[in-house]
């Protein structure tokens, strides 16, 4: 009897353990919002589910945001995380948590099917299934200005890298970053803030080389191009060594009627 007691305690453990990995692995890539770890809202706590602590590895990046918001205005936001595991476009790459104190958030133009509101709650939004597989770690959103003035509008963001396994662990890196807008008159000008140690290696430059048959110029055009090319330049020379030598009347090698045509024409109008 107490051999049975203990495979049922230890069975009901191990379900449990079950069903904190999965809701672990879901939150990674089906959005998380609200206060999903215990530790207060996500999108100021952090994703602490995988680390304690932020990664400045991770830069954390928000683009668009005005200097002083216009009640009622909306703004077209961009997301993105640079730095953490590797980007493996066939699993998920990353995801996102955000909260605003005053307006609204939404998924801009084209990116409906990437981003979600959170529990239906306008001022929180996240990533979808489809947006934790983005292939360079970036959304687009709409921030939509409250319609009375609130004077101070803050905005919380937090960003998590991940190494597509869906387990949380050390493995993933996260960062979060916070930022206020004041209302007034807004210039048409934006920022770029972010958090993290900055280093942010630029991609590869692409390879433009294109060889000169792939411009559909063959061989022999391009070696009668050069030709006419090396033409033209020794016509200029050869008008230039004219002009300089020709009608110099300090040239020896001029004919005297040459000389005595010039001659004439300077004193022409003493005749």
């Amino acid at each position: 009897m107490g051999s049975i007691a203990r495979d049922y305690r230890r069975g009901l453990v191990l379900g449990a353990i079950l069903l904190l990995l999965a809701g672990g692995s879901q939150a990674s890539h089906l959005g998380i919002g609200g206060d999903a770890n215990g530790d207060g809202d996500v999108a100021i706590a952090g994703c602490t589910c995988h680390n304690e602590n932020p990664d400045n590895s991770v830069t954390v990046i928000l683009d668009g945001l005005p200097y002083r918001y216009e009640v009622g205005s909306q703004y077209l936001l961009t997301i993105q995380l640079v730095g953490g595991p590797d980007i493996d476009a066939s699993s998920n790459t990353g995801g996102f948590s955000m909260r605003v104190s005053a307006g609204t958030l939404s998924a801009a133009e084209g990116f409906e099917s990437y981003v979600q509101n959170w529990e239906d709650d306008e001022t929180r939004l996240t990533h979808t299934n489809s947006g934790s597989q983005t292939e360079d770690r970036t959304w687009e959103i709409v921030w939509t200005a409250p319609s009375d003035n609130e004077e101070v509008v803050a905005l919380w963001l937090v960003g998590n890298s991940v190494n597509g396994d869906q387990i949380p662990s050390e493995l993933d890196k996260w960062n979060r970053l916070s930022v206020s807008v004041d209302e007034g008159d807004d210039d048409g000008r934006t920022r770029t803030v972010f958090s993290g140690n900055g280093e942010i290696e630029p991609p590869a430059p692409a390879d433009h080389g294109m060889e000169i048959h792939d411009m559909g110029a063959g061989l022999r055009a391009h070696w009668l191009g050069l030709l006419g090319f090396a033409a033209v330049i020794i016509v200029i020379l050869f008008c230039g060594l004219f002009l300089r030598y020709g009608f110099s009347r300090h040239y020896v090698g001029r004919s005297n009627l040459l000389r005595l045509r010039i001659k004439h024409l300077r004193r022409g109008d003493q005749i």
